[in-house]
């Protein structure tokens, strides 16, 4: 399967981000630029913003953040092993599922802490 590879070397951010399968759908990833979790090289973009190779895009996506710079930019979905030569990924690795319950997650609505449940909070983090 040949990949698309524009002719001016460009491409819309939100395509670029579902051809190398950072998100789901590119809805997804045009969601995410609207709501301002996409940034190229340190600003906001917008879903149609073009890249380029040399790029650096952030996404704020599923709980983590994702750092890759754009090697080759493709308009057509990649399979996994294609989609891993376009990119070269420099994001931190994902925190562990110790380091992930240590966070203290609340219930969505269950409003502010009390201060019994703010001090149990300050001992999981290991603060006095």
């Amino acid at each position: 399967m040949a990949e698309e590879v524009t002719e001016t070397g460009t491409v819309r951010v939100d395509a670029w981000m579902w051809s190398v399968r950072l998100t789901k759908t590119r809805s997804i990833a045009a969601t995410a630029c609207r709501a301002g979790h996409v940034k190229v090289n340190g600003e906001r973009a917008k879903p149609a913003q073009a890249v380029r190779a040399g790029d650096e895009v952030r996404l704020f996506h599923a709980g983590r953040e994702r750092i890759v710079v754009v090697k080759r930019p493709v308009s057509k979905r990649v399979g996994a092993p294609v989609a891993a030569e376009c990119l070269i990924d420099n994001s931190p690795p994902p925190p562990t599922p110790v380091e992930a319950a240590v966070v203290g997650i609340r219930d969505r609505g269950a409003g502010r802490p009390t201060k019994r449940e703010r001090r149990e909070i300050e001992s999981l983090r290991g603060r006095p």
